[in-house]
């Protein structure tokens, strides 16, 4: 299984000034971005609960006053990169498969200006927690087939507006509740960028185990970066650990870094050995070195393996309603026997 030494810390980020020149003009003028300079605690109430520990530091649970719901905090040192940060989430918040946006603030912490978001609270935890409680238990191709679709999902609407997350993990990946039909939404946009075809990547950000082998550099690269995280979190899924990882207990070693590089893998067994060659091949197809190689967020989505759980769930919805049609007519019918044998 996944090994906790990575969960929280261990994204690799290059020297923020580096960072820092390409961010001077982060926010667009087409900007929806809206900060209120007000005391925070005039509209909400935090609670003591700690729904989260990132790279920023915890996220806390908080009420609205005035309709007394809960959302989750966090709170981030007032920089370009920031700023960067939460532009980038609130433009994309309004996908469903994205944890939304309530408010932002500028408040002063300790005397350092800060940035405090307020965000949906995602009460079910994290993916990655779930992968784990699995233990040797991997998802069934059908579960892991419903979770890779609403990633995608949300995928599909950041690349649509030529945003790049290049921090897919399942870290990232929160449920809204603990309820069976609870929603998977996508977070944390601290390395999101804007990728045009005339603003390519170059900043190595990443987390190891997820990261695609043209973000070691020094090539540009884009946001098909994304579709190689993907692949990785697809893999886990189904077999229950990463197919690439140290073998020396490191966040990443040089074999590690080299097995990347030259994309190799393997799919053993026992754990693939009743996991489908279409599943293998979707991954495969993700994997790909080169990245003009690599599947698209488009070919990803119509993919007929991805499809499998929405189209049971179709299937599902047609005989309930059949059935209830069903029904109805049954009770037409009885009362208009009722009817006739009456008169």
């Amino acid at each position: 299984m996944l090994d906790d030494t990575e969960n929280k810390n261990d994204s690799v980020l290059s020297n923020e000034q580096q960072e820092s020149q390409h961010q001077t003009n982060i926010v667009p003028p087409e900007s929806t971005l809206k900060i209120k300079k007000k005391v925070i605690t005039e509209e909400y109430k935090l609670a003591g609960q700690v729904l989260g520990i990132g790279i920023n530091g915890k996220v806390w649970e908080i009420f609205q006053k005035k309709s007394g719901k809960n959302y989750a905090l966090k709170m981030l040192r007032d920089t370009p990169k920031a700023r960067r940060e939460v532009e980038l989430h609130c433009r994309a918040s309004s996908c469903p498969r994205i944890v939304g946006i309530e408010d932002v603030f500028e408040n002063y912490y300790q005397g350092k200006k800060c940035l405090l978001l307020i965000m949906e609270c995602m009460e079910g935890g994290e993916l990655f927690r779930h992968i784990k409680e699995r233990g040797d238990q991997a998802f069934t191709e059908r579960e892991a087939s419903e979770v890779m679709r609403n990633i995608g999902e949300a995928v599909e609407y950041l690349h649509g507006i030529n945003i790049a997350h290049r921090d897919l993990k399942p870290e990232n990946l929160l449920y809204s509740s603990k309820h069976p039909d609870a929603q998977l939404k996508l977070t944390d946009f601290g390395f999101a960028k804007e990728t045009t075809s005339n603003n390519c990547l170059t900043t190595p950000c990443y987390t190891p185990y997820y990261v695609a082998p043209e973000v070691f550099g020094p090539e540009k690269y884009d946001k098909s970066c994304d579709m190689w995280s993907l692949g990785v979190i697809m893999y886990i899924l189904l077999c229950g650990y990463p197919p690439f990882y140290s073998n020396h207990g490191l966040p990443l070693s040089p074999g590690m870094k080299k097995r990347i590089r030259n994309g190799q893998y393997e799919f053993p067994n026992p754990e693939w050995s009743q996991v489908s060659e279409e599943a293998k091949q979707l991954i495969c197809q993700l994997l790909k070195t080169d990245p003009t190689e690599r599947m698209t967020i488009a070919q990803f989505m119509n993919q007929s393996w991805i499809n499998v759980s929405f189209t049971i769930l179709a299937i599902k919805a047609l005989f309930l309603r059949i059935k209830f049609e069903s029904w109805l007519l049954m009770v037409g019918l009885c009362f208009l026997f009722v009817v006739v044998s009456y008169f």
